[in-house]
């Protein structure tokens, strides 16, 4: 050992005397290193070492605590309470799935045991389908896993800039051997020197999903009704937009895609009853394939795709099927369902506007329209109750132009 330190001095005085190429002091350097975790580690041997000695040859004090039992040992001792990890497991499973989201995620904080019960799918999927499953669809469960993988990937290339923390943890592992104050010392989780912590670290849980939607950090696709405050250009539509929760107001911020020349346009305040899942797998740059248009009967509630020109992105207006002009509207002697053309009414405007009526061809449907009226693109039958009691809920307190 002492031959080891005698190297340590003298590659010191070398280091210190005279320049070096700038390889050869690298090597040194890490020589250097090398030496003084070795001669750290031999110093904490002799400290343990004399610590054991110092033990077997110093008598055990009996406990305090012991003795007074021992004194005492005729009155009944009064029951601790029992841990919560000592009740069953089926218990514990019990409480945890009754407790909401905060608490549930309090507890995961108490120890490591409680961290893996409470961070389980299985706890968390209710919470998440009662408060996020009507406004998530497939589209935002993709964008969480690119989400992901792009949390990942950056976590990754911090690793690689701060690779030293390893090393200094190493360094102050074998000095708190030798000097119990150092290990009062904790490394920065980040590994670097100054700025805020990057936060807790993303996984794949349900639960990391959880608290990622209700702090806002997700901006997570979804659709709006009557966008940008209720704008009267957009009455009785619902479009493609980007959203955050707000838990301050319990309520969302859309992010809505530039289209033509306008930018990115912002809306705050988003009620819940104005936000919807995407109920089909159509991005609004793309024509939806219709696949209802031969069951169409006047009265049919349908959405169809609309937009004002070729730079801007689809949005879902609401409308029914109507009658041809040549049909008197009796039931029993109608014969619109066998015509090729379709008649589609949109009825929050006047009559006589020309967004009242639109004309579209059963049998080779695509888009159709004009620059002046807009474009008409696929078509969906609302077949549920609560989607056409959604639409009705909207209407408009007074008649469109």
């Amino acid at each position: 050992m002492l031959a080891l330190a005698a190297a340590f001095v003298v590659t010191g005085l070398i280091l210190l005397s005279k320049p070096c190429a700038r390889d050869m002091r690298l090597f040194l350097a890490s020589l250097c290193q090398d030496l003084a975790l070795s001669l750290l580690g031999f110093l904490a041997g002799l400290r343990l070492l004399g610590a054991v000695e110092a033990t077997e040859a110093m008598p055990l004090m009996p406990s305090f605590k012991r003795k007074r039992a021992a004194e005492n040992a005729e009155e009944p001792a009064a029951a601790e309470p029992s841990p919560l990890l000592d009740l069953p497991e089926l218990a514990i499973d019990c409480i945890l799935e009754r407790l909401p989201p905060a608490e549930l995620r309090n507890m995961s904080a108490v120890c490591r045991s409680m961290r893996e019960r409470c961070r389980g799918d299985h706890l968390w999927e209710r919470h998440m389908s009662e408060k996020w499953g009507r406004v998530l669809g497939r589209s935002a469960r993709d964008e969480w896993r690119m989400h992901l993988a792009s949390a990942s990937e950056a976590g990754s290339s911090a690793g690689r800039v701060s690779g030293g923390g390893g090393k200094r943890r190493r360094w102050l592992a074998a000095l708190s051997c030798v000097c119990p104050v150092v290990s009062w010392i904790r490394p920065r989780a980040d590994g670097g020197s100054g700025g805020k912590s990057s936060g807790p670290v993303l996984d794949d849980s349900i639960m990391s999903w959880y608290m990622s939607m209700e702090s806002g950090k997700f901006w997570f696709p979804a659709q709006v009704y009557n966008r940008e405050h209720g704008h009267v250009g957009f009455m009785m539509s619902c479009y493609d937009a980007e959203l955050s929760y707000d838990f301050h107001t319990d309520t969302f911020r859309a992010r809505y895609p530039p289209h033509g020349r306008r930018t990115v346009v912002m809306e705050d305040g988003v009620q819940w009853d104005r936000v919807r899942a995407p109920p089909v797998d159509t991005l609004a740059h793309d024509l939806h394939a219709s696949d209802c248009l031969h069951e169409l009967r006047p009265g049919d509630h349908i959405e169809i795709q609309w937009r004002r020109n070729k730079e801007f992105p689809y949005g879902w207006w609401y409308g029914v099927v109507g009658h041809l002009e040549s049909c008197d509207g009796n039931e029993h002697f109608c014969r619109c369902h066998l015509s090729d053309t379709v008649v589609l009414e949109f009825n929050q405007y006047t009559p006589g506007s020309r967004w009242r009526q639109a004309l579209v061809n059963r049998k080779d449907h695509r888009e159709e329209g004009n620059e002046g009226d807009g474009f008409y693109g696929g078509i969906r039958k609302l077949r549920s109750k609560d989607d056409i009691s959604k639409w009705r809920q909207l209407w408009p307190t007074d008649i469109l132009e």
